[in-house]
């Protein structure tokens, strides 16, 4: 055969090639003919034709079949070879392969060559792709070569180390001995490799991290000529004197000092050192001081040298390359937390950060500046943060405008300040906000007795201006709904009151009812904010025909109400006032986020369709959520827990003949056509008195759960044939109160399943009291009662949380 031709030939012929086609058909005709050369055993050629291979593997073309090549390179006498074979084999093979395992003896027999260079080609080999059963024959002759005199082989033994420590780490007391005197070399590769290497070994092992703390002085010596030695050519990089070396021994420092004070005591001087005298012209420069920083961060260190990082982070920020305000915002956002006051120093520069073009520092900017909001800064920091959300990508509005809420709610100087912000967010990115700020700002604003009517009258001009902001819109429909009086009556004190009629209103209400930009949820916003005008406006025929209108809307929600509310306004018009009046004080909910689940207790208002807005209607999906996370499927349904009704036990049993044929008189009564789970406008809330009467025996209690001083009881009744009403007794036989105490339960698809609000949080210790909750079960298939319950509770400080399953119902509870 002709010789092949040679790699540079190789090299320039497929770099004439012009189309992607026209190069695979080089590499294929090349390929055959090196295929060609392996069979015939060619020899001569070998090594030429593996690295033409490993050119076209870079390349992307498939080399497999060169492995075997490999090995019998590296099997050869000649060094040219052996370097081509073991840089194949790196390339080539992996321990996944059982090939790699063919080549064990050769690098043992060049791990003990004369030759430096073949053991160095071993040791990288080794180092590169070893699999463990490679390591652990291996690992005596990488000891033996740590320990050599020859630095060219000690700094590739100490890396090969690193790569057997990782693959079998029990292998790691081998190699301790030979540490000791690796930090006495002076030659700094073997230095480098040094500290990489007791790097991994503290990181994986606590007894090591505590054996090799007594070398914190020798690191630190070893960091202190390397500050104060003059110019060396060989090691100088941007005029620092080997800044690797430093950063990894800055690294192991930081590693040996966390959580031990002595250590941390050592070192101080030094990292003082190091942050004052570096050079912050160059990136070197600043790679060494923000090493630097994360060390004293992380170690116990002094409170000045913590102040000293924070402004050295401080004048990154300041500096001209991206990379580096980046790595400064990072770093000051893991440290706000432990050095908030530090930090606050930098603010301003911080803020202005915000202004950046780049949309990763605009970001870490923004998280930043809200962890920097406190309760002296407030004002401040939400007119900057507010004017940014104004300006901002649309990608940073919906985090900006999250974080505004949370810090209005946690820092707000006063109520109207609280509101005034969060309806600048509604105005300005309502679209982005969260779906859980709706409800939460109606909270707000009625909890704010005294501002309704200037609150009122501001979302009332702001409707004027905007309606394209729906949750702005949705707001602004409650609470004209709530207080539409206040406003058509001048009482605002804050600010002038403006002159509006109640025709006016009317108009504005209806126009969001036709208008293209109104989702369905804020059309029944408006319809039921139009329904309760109807007992504070005299427009009340208007108000009529508005609602009859929408009884046959396709909007099958807009119906719903529409019919409910005529039905109201006809057959239950000497109860509207009562069911129409003003929502009384809610209770605040904790608020962790936006991945919170949310616990909802219902409402105690008795008007039902001021509860009923859409928002509110998801809250049992959110705990649906929850108890399907707690019972680990789908073929659950999840509780719908209400607080105990306030209503009259007459205006309840009108309303729920309102709904459906429900029987609420004594006696058999049949099966509720609206299921309990299902959330109708008119049945949330409203009866005192129990869905159904109790027209059975008593049933023998049952203890449901007994652990850790825990006792939970289950008593009965019979509502009718097809409704048990469940009550659970909880007790505490231990001597510590249970704090934050919920229970929650689900029962298979074929049951309908209501939890209301318990008597108590608290469950006192030693018996000395219960919390009692009742369990309404719908069970119209009469099949066995099964449960699953979670419970959660805080016991001597300690948070606790068990899952149970309850099965041995009494008979008489579900037949």
């Amino acid at each position: 055969m002709p010789a092949p031709i040679r790699l540079r030939e190789l090299i320039r012929t497929i770099r004439t090639a012009r189309t992607q086609a026209e190069e695979r058909e080089m590499i294929q005709k090349e390929c055959a003919a090196i295929r060609s050369s392996f069979r015939e055993e060619d020899n001569t050629y070998r090594c030429r034709n593996v690295a033409k291979l490993l050119y076209m593997h870079m390349l992307g073309y498939p080399a497999h079949f060169g492995q075997l090549e490999c090995l019998k390179l590296i099997a050869s006498q000649k060094f040219t070879d052996k370097r081509i074979g073991y840089l194949g084999a790196m390339l080539l093979l992996d321990e996944r392969q059982d090939v790699h395992l063919l080549m064990t003896n050769c690098i043992k027999n060049d791990l003990n060559h004369s030759t430096q260079y073949v053991q160095g080609l071993a040791l990288c080999t080794l180092g590169c792709m070893g699999s463990s059963e490679m390591c652990r024959d291996l690992a005596g002759e990488v000891e033996k070569l740590l320990k050599t005199s020859n630095s060219y082989l000690r700094k590739k033994a100490a890396l090969c180390a690193v790569h057997v420590i990782r693959k079998v780490p029990e292998l790691m007391e081998m190699f301790l001995p030979a540490t000791k005197n690796l930090l006495s070399e002076k030659n700094h590769g073997v230095l480098h490799t040094s500290v990489v290497l007791l790097t991994e070994m503290c990181e994986r092992s606590p007894d090591m991290l505590l054996h090799f703390r007594k070398l914190v002085p020798q690191l630190v010596r070893i960091l202190k000529n390397l500050i104060m030695s003059g110019y060396s050519p060989e090691h100088d990089v941007s005029g620092i004197s080997d800044p690797f070396l430093q950063v990894r021994i800055l690294r192991l420092l930081r590693i040996l000092g966390r959580s031990d004070d002595d250590s941390s005591e050592a070192m101080n001087d030094i990292l003082a050192q190091v942050a004052t005298n570096t050079e912050t012209s160059k990136n070197v420069g600043n790679a060494i001081l923000y090493e630097t920083v994360l060390t004293i961060m992380d170690i116990k260190s002094e409170s000045g040298l913590r102040v000293l990082a924070i402004n050295i982070l401080g004048r990154f920020l300041l500096n001209n390359d991206k990379n580096i305000r980046y790595v400064a915002l990072t770093s000051l956002l893991k440290t706000v937390q432990t050095d908030h006051n530090a930090v606050q120093r930098h603010r301003s520069t911080i803020v202005d950060c915000l202004k950046d073009l780049d949309v990763s520092i605009k970001r870490r900017a923004m998280e930043l500046s809200f962890a920097l909001v406190n309760g002296n800064n407030i004002r401040g920091m939400m007119k900057e943060l507010l004017y940014f959300l104004d300006s901002c990508d649309p990608e940073f509005k919906a985090d900006c405008a999250s974080g505004v809420f949370l810090a209005a709610e946690k820092y707000a100087p006063s109520k109207r300040w609280h509101i005034d912000t969060i309806m600048r967010v509604l105005t300005t990115a309502g679209s982005y906000v969260r779906d859980d700020s709706v409800p939460n700002l109606i909270q707000l604003i009625t909890n704010s007795v005294e501002m309704h009517a200037y609150t009122v009258q501001r979302l009332y001009k702001a409707l004027l201006d905007d309606i394209s902001q729906q949750p702005l819109v949705q707001v602004s429909s409650w609470c004209i709904g709530e207080y539409g009086d206040l406003l058509v009556s001048g009482q605002c004190e804050e600010e002038e009151p403006i002159q509006v009629t109640e025709d006016e209103v009317l108009d504005v209400l209806e126009g969001l009812l036709v208008s293209n930009l109104s989702t369905p949820v804020t059309r029944g916003y408006s319809l039921t904010a139009i329904m309760k005008l109807s007992t504070r406006f005299s427009s009340v025929n208007r108000i009529k025909k508005v609602v009859s209108i929408y009884g046959s809307s396709i909007d099958v929600e807009l119906q719903q109400r529409a019919v409910e509310y005529n039905a109201l306004f006809k057959k239950y018009d000497h109860m509207r006032p009562a069911l129409l009046e003003r929502m009384p004080i809610m209770e605040k909910t904790a608020s962790n986020g936006p991945t919170e689940i949310v616990q909802t207790n219902g409402e105690t208002e008795p008007s039902v369709p001021d509860t009923k807005h859409p928002p509110l209607v998801t809250q049992p999906a959110n705990q649906a959520n929850d108890l399907l996370d707690l019972l680990g499927g789908n073929d659950v349904v999840p509780v719908i827990q209400t607080t105990l009704p306030t209503k009259p036990a007459s205006a309840g049993g009108e309303l729920l003949d309102l709904l459906g044929d429900l029987s609420l008189s004594g006696g058999p009564a049949p099966a509720p056509s609206v299921p309990i789970s299902q959330p109708p406008f008119l049945l949330d809330g409203l009866s005192s008195q129990p869905l159904f009467n109790d027209i059975s025996a008593a049933i023998p209690p049952m203890t449901a759960y007994s652990k850790n001083g825990l006792k939970i009881e289950f008593t009965f009744e019979r509502a009718n044939p097809n409704i048990a009403v469940i009550t659970i007794h909880a007790t505490n036989t231990t001597e510590a109160d249970m704090t934050e105490f919920v229970f929650q339960a689900a029962v298979p698809k074929t049951f309908q399943l209501q939890l209301l609000s318990p008597s108590s949080n608290i469950v006192p210790a030693l018996n000395q009291g219960s919390v009692t909750q009742v369990i309404r079960v719908l069970n119209p298939q009469k099949q066995q009662l099964r449960m699953r319950v979670k419970l959660t509770y805080t016991h001597k400080g300690s948070p606790v949380q068990d899952l149970a399953e309850v099965n041995n119902f009494p008979p008489q509870s579900w037949q």
